[in-house]
């Protein structure tokens, strides 16, 4: 592998594609996964919505467990070979989703994608490496804008395709991130050079331990808790979209690939050209808050929207919603020093990972809830809902951890 290199933009650059063409891969098979689960079990709406929370919350365990680890590897090793063996790691694995001859067989193509899946914390902590802290928002916009360019691309790719089988998806998602693989193996640059790594600790290389960093340092604790709210709220999107916009609007994996690539698009646009001068206007703390608030909003519009078009009316409220994660990401890498970056970014995935195990199955037994055989009241954007009370709750919470003073890190 390539020694390290001294940071420079060009390795942001890198970075920065890698994430772009990851995303693309996931986002390739968001439109027609909940479908595939569905054929499994015999067209059943309600109980696919079940195995499809039980898919993503099994997803999310293997990231509690295993991005910990990854990011604490990290700290050690280096960024690079982390990067690359994730994006090896889910190439192998899209093809053996796409050759899944059983529902068993999928289940354990998502286990492994959970474990594989962690070029995203990895790459945070590879911005923070190369960037200062009064620029880190900035940047952590940027790799939330390549994150979107991913989903502009993904949903859309994976929409058409999946016109043509529900299993194509899959093996364009291999493509890419074997392609990606190659692209960081021949080109991606490290980061971190050998004088600011740190010992790999068990101790902080576990769930629990990694929880227990965030409570460590004084003021990450409560900033945390906002961005668990945050992380939760979101859970509604992967879990419930496609079921929810196929249900009460028969649109079909063409159309959902599509209002997903918008919605990409809608995010990377705000998080690439509207975080820096927002924070540079208003200050980190404050989008923190307007974004939470206009993420509630959004989400009330998913959830009450009557038709597709009123449903899209909430796509910029979300998109907003986007500058709040590089607002609080920069506030809490300020609060640890160089040496902690990629054992905070594990932190953050493990936090990211409990509200994994939680969301999928809250949002997705809530939609089963209101549209199964005893479903309540009729209302079946119970789910967005749902979410729009979180993001509330955690921008009212914002408003009070922000106001007391936080101590920088030296």
């Amino acid at each position: 592998m390539p020694a390290v290199t001294t940071p420079r933009a060009a390795a942001t650059i890198f970075i920065l594609i890698t994430v772009a063409l990851d995303m693309l891969a996931l986002g390739a098979i968001i439109p027609v996964l909940p479908g595939l689960v569905k054929s499994f079990l015999g067209g059943d709406t309600a109980a696919s919505a079940r195995v499809y929370g039980l898919f993503g919350t099994t997803w999310a365990l293997m990231q509690f467990i295993f991005m910990p680890v990854l990011g604490a590897l990290s700290d050690r090793f280096g960024r690079r070979p982390i990067v690359l063996l994730s994006n090896l790691g889910l190439g192998l694995d899209y093809v053996l989703m796409a050759l899944a001859p059983a529902l068993w067989v999928l289940f354990v193509g998502r286990v492994l994608s959970g474990i594989t899946a962690a070029s995203f914390s990895v790459a945070s902590a590879y911005i923070a490496d190369v960037t200062p802290p009064e620029k880190r928002a900035a940047a952590f916009g940027m790799i939330g804008a390549a994150f979107g360019v991913g989903f502009i691309c993904g949903p859309a790719i994976g929409g058409v395709l999946g016109e043509i089988g529900p299993r194509v998806p899959f093996w364009a998602a291999a493509g890419l991130s074997l392609l990606n693989f190659a692209y960081g193996w021949f080109v991606l640059p490290e980061s971190l050079p050998p004088e600011k790594r740190s010992a790999f600790k068990m101790r902080n290389a576990n769930p629990v331990g990694a929880l227990r960093f965030l409570g460590s340092v004084r003021g990450l604790l409560p900033l945390s808790l906002v961005n668990f709210l945050s992380f939760l709220a979101h859970e509604v999107l992967p879990s419930t979209t496609v079921l929810y916009v196929g249900y009460r609007y028969a649109s079909g994996p063409g159309t959902v690939g599509i209002f997903l690539a918008c919605v990409g698009a809608a995010a990377a646009l705000v998080q690439s050209l509207g975080v820096k001068p927002l924070v540079k206007r208003f200050g980190e703390a404050r989008v923190l808050i307007g974004g939470l608030t206009a993420g509630a909003v959004g989400f009330a519009i998913y959830g009450l929207a009557p038709s597709l078009w009123l449903f899209a009316l909430g796509l910029p409220a979300v998109a907003l919603w986007g500058t709040s994660g590089p607002a609080i990401q920069a506030l809490m890498s300020g609060k640890v020093g160089g040496t902690e970056q990629g054992q905070l970014q594990g932190a953050l995935a493990s936090l990211r990972g409990v509200s994994g195990l939680v969301g999928p199955g809250l949002f997705t037994l809530t939609f089963a809830q209101f549209v199964g055989d005893w479903s309540l009241a009729g209302l079946p954007g119970a789910p967005f809902l749902l979410s729009a009370l979180l993001l509330v709750m955690g921008a009212v919470y914002a408003r009070s951890v922000v106001n007391r003073p936080l101590p920088q890190a030296g």
